[in-house]
């Protein structure tokens, strides 16, 4: 049970939900940018939530199947087909053994995630199937796909094609983009008028924009506090003693370009950081891309937390909307 890579897309690789519990040796959780994206793509074709889907970013794979099964394509706007005919996104479709299926140019969003009935079947990595290709850890060897791959399936009738997540469910950033950020350890290091300009302005998305982190532009230098740098933090004012970097950290090296640390990040280092955007947000950075207009907003932890319980609520309408 398979199916077979004709052409991999731009950059198309195996993820599930993660796999914790080793960022303490420097191992990121990985797994999918736009996690509710990948559960309800999964929930879709009756597999569970956490299991191993593809990414794609930016232009889908060309796919044939060696088995009938039931499909879902949620996350960006890229039409799907199925042998030519125009199949609908966040929606359960079947295809069957032969079949080749194909993607449009991507309309919005930066990344789609094809959920398959039984999951896909690589090999477990530290518990996970995510790839992480800088440790060359999980999915197909480690990397992203490529043409010939052979892509194993687990078991799985699928569910019924037809099911759908209703429009107002499907969960995507906004125009501009907003990023709730709860302001970190840090934050003392800049100065006021600095951190007023930093909610104040609007940035943009840098081309820099991957698994391991997005980059922004446009919006003014960061302002430090003076201060006697610290022994090991060396000469500029951004530098610190090595931390550590927890998930979303905002971490802005020279007080120029904000770097949100996503999925595949490293998991400490010698640049501070001013904050993290808030867990609620993050599947959203996954869907921006190049150029895209971002405002930053501060919240308090209260209120990052009412996020994150909206956030749970939506998966339990999902849930109750395909059951």
């Amino acid at each position: 049970m398979a199916f077979k890579v004709i052409n991999p897309g731009l950059l198309s690789t195996v993820q599930d939900l993660g796999r914790p519990g080793y960022f303490h040796l420097g191992i990121p959780i990985s797994g999918a940018m736009d996690r509710f994206a990948l559960r309800a793509a999964n929930l879709l074709v009756g597999n569970d939530e956490g299991a191993a889907a593809l990414e794609c970013v930016f232009l889908g794979p060309q796919l044939e199947f060696e088995i009938d099964a039931t499909v879902a394509v949620t996350g960006a706007d890229m039409p799907v087909r199925v042998d030519g005919e125009e199949k609908p996104g966040w929606t359960a479709f079947k295809v069957r053994a032969g079949q080749l299926l194909t993607f449009d140019y991507l309309k919005t969003g930066a990344r789609i995630y094809i959920a398959i009935s039984g999951g896909i079947a690589t090999p477990l990595a530290l518990g996970s199937r995510s790839t992480y290709p800088i440790g060359a850890l999980g999915g197909v060897e480690g990397r992203p796909l490529a043409i010939g791959d052979i892509v194993p399936l687990g078991e799985g009738g699928g569910a019924a094609e037809g099911r759908s997540i209703p429009e107002g469910l499907r969960r995507m950033p906004g125009a501009p983009a907003a990023l709730r950020v709860l302001p970190g350890l840090y934050w003392r290091l800049i100065t006021e008028q600095s951190g007023r300009d930093f909610f104040d302005d609007e940035w943009k998305v840098a081309p820099e924009a991957d698994r391991m982190g997005y980059r922004f532009r446009g919006g003014r230098p960061i302002q430090f506090e003076e201060r006697e740098q610290p022994f090991g933090a060396g000469s500029d004012p951004s530098n610190i003693v090595d931390g550590c970097y927890p998930y979303g950290s905002i971490q802005v090296p020279g007080g120029t370009e904000p770097i949100v640390l996503h999925r595949d990040a490293v998991s400490g280092g010698g640049y501070f950081t001013l904050g993290a955007v808030i867990s609620a947000d993050m599947d959203f950075i996954g869907q921006l891309q190049p150029h895209t207009a971002t405002r930053f907003v501060r919240v308090d932890m209260a209120a990052a937390l009412e996020a994150r319980k909206e956030r749970r609520l939506l998966l339990e309408k999902v849930r109750a909307a395909l059951s």
